[in-house]
């Protein structure tokens, strides 16, 4: 038995989003039955190297399959202008959970971007109105792309504002998506007053207030992935239905993380964990339902989904470099 090496080029190609939202999906269910396990996300600090590791291993078991994986990932932000390297890479290590064989290693940072996406649209599926069909994003780097792929395969989008202070990066949002939606440049508030609205940026002081959407917007709150950042107003949380993917994760790390903190918000302003609405313990939207807002963390259960799809759609292909890592076959002999 060999061990598949796939890398950006293949994640990017085998993680189809239809799939992934899919698996995502049946995980967040698994995590509310109980059917996974998850410890923390655990954190390597390099003050050294003005950076930082961070582990997530998880094993799912969503009742048509199981899966087990490791990402190893980091966030290093003086790598692209000191070594010309990304921020943040990642390394998924794929496991087969009845024998610890390791299926494949595979590239964490595509699969963050995939599975991210997919988190966003499966809470968008159960959370924006039935007939969304405009989406407004609040920064235009990777992670917006894959916003749009991921929530237009589960809403009919037609019209995307993007709003960014770079005027750069919102011409090339533009000019990638120009010929397949009506997207247009514009302001914070006119991205908030679609029916649905992504924000993914890196911000610590909120920039999204309550009079920046409308009254039956859906949030996917992004781009909070550490303690003190925060793009939604006090004002405007305080207002929303909140579904959130993990508690102690959300609390520490997420959108809810400043506000939690000082008392602003308490566990009686949280609807829902994600997985409590996708499994049906709690209510998604209803017709009272006025703001809601999705706040993403991201799970590693999310992305062992995702690399279950990678893994069983790039074998049936073919693809991949296969090759021998631990020596299976001697071990055998």
């Amino acid at each position: 038995m060999n061990t598949l090496l796939l890398d950006s080029d293949d994640v990017d190609e085998y993680a189809a989003l239809a799939d992934v939202i899919d698996a995502v999906e049946q995980a967040f269910a698994a995590f509310e039955r109980g059917d996974t396990q998850m410890p923390a996300k655990s954190y390597i600090d390099l003050p050294r190297y003005n950076g930082d590791f961070r582990s997530m291993p998880a094993y799912l078991d969503t009742g048509e399959w199981d899966a087990a994986g490791l990402k190893w990932v980091n966030v290093h932000p003086d790598n692209p202008e000191d070594h010309d390297l990304p921020t943040v890479l990642g390394t998924m290590i794929y496991s087969d959970p009845e024998t610890a064989f390791p299926l494949a290693i595979m590239d964490g940072t595509t699969l963050t971007m995939k599975r991210t996406g997919a988190a966003a649209a499966v809470a968008t599926d159960h959370l924006a109105v039935d007939d969304a069909s405009s989406l407004g994003i609040v920064g235009a780097g990777v992670q917006s792309y894959t916003q749009l792929r991921a929530i237009s395969e589960i809403r009919p989008i037609e019209e995307v504002v993007i709003a960014d202070q770079d005027e750069d990066r919102v011409r090339r949002f533009v000019e990638a998506f120009e010929d397949e939606f009506d997207v247009r440049a514009g302001s914070i508030s006119e991205a908030g007053h679609c029916d649905i609205l992504s924000t993914v940026t890196p911000v610590e002081s909120p920039i999204v207030g309550l009079e920046d959407v409308g009254e039956d917007t859906h949030i996917n709150a992004i781009g909070a992935d550490a303690a003190g950042k925060h793009e939604l107003s006090d004002d405007l949380l305080l207002e929303a239905t909140i579904v959130i993917d993990d508690h102690e994760q959300c609390t520490h790390s997420g959108e809810i993380n400043v506000p939690y903190g000082e008392g602003t918000l308490t566990d009686d302003d949280i609807h829902a964990e994600i997985g409590e609405v996708v499994a049906g313990a709690k209510e998604g939207r209803t017709e009272e339902t006025g703001i809601t807002v999705f706040d993403s963390t991201g799970l590693a259960i999310q992305d062992v989904a995702a690399a279950h799809v990678v893994y069983d759609r790039a074998s049936d292909a073919g693809k991949g470099l296969s090759f021998d890592l631990v020596g299976a076959g001697d071990a055998a002999q």
